[in-house]
């Protein structure tokens, strides 16, 4: 089985998901990093997949700098270099036989070249759709882990707790 590597262009999902766009528009930009990076974090141990995410240095202007937070690779691309032309150097080094490289981003030019390299596209939208799913995903894992426990000492199927709790939040709003 293929390694899977997901690399993001970190303004490009900051642009295009919904409560990114809102703190961008607030001029909290490094809220916007974190919150995208927090996000992104439990979609990658929640997936079992490799994830850069890529900034490009126009918005932080310095020297390249790379990092790791919440387990993920960060990269803010040198001065004057595009996260796009970072991403196609990345894909050249990484698109192996032994890894599938996926780049997330919704700029159409970018997405033509990851095709020609042989790496997969995904939009800004399919990712926060997949992220959205996966999250629920989690809190129903979580919830049938919390009722494994139940189910040790009651003599209660699920269906039937499920049912208790939706009576007993439904007699708690009156």
């Amino acid at each position: 089985m293929k390694k899977e590597l997901l690399i993001i262009d970190g303004y490009n999902m900051i642009g295009s998901w919904p409560e990114l766009v809102r703190l961008k528009d607030k001029d909290e930009m490094n809220d916007a990093r974190d919150l995208l990076l927090h996000e992104l974090a439990n979609y990658q141990q929640y997936e079992d997949i490799e994830i850069r995410v890529i900034f490009d240095a126009q918005l932080v202007p310095g020297i390249q700098k790379s990092y790791k937070k919440y387990n993920l690779s960060v990269v803010f691309t040198k001065e004057g270099e595009t996260a796009d032309s970072y991403i196609e150097r990345m894909i050249g080094e990484e698109n192996l036989l032994i890894t599938q490289v996926t780049v997330a981003t919704s700029d159409l030019a970018e997405q033509w070249l990851v095709f020609q390299k042989g790496a997969l596209r995904k939009s800004a939208n399919e990712l926060y759709k997949d992220l959205q799913l996966a999250k629920k995903s989690i809190e129903a894992d979580a919830k049938d882990y919390r009722f494994q426990s139940y189910r040790r000492n009651s003599p209660w199927n699920r269906l039937q707790l499920d049912k208790l709790e939706k009576l007993r939040d439904d007699l708690t709003k009156e």
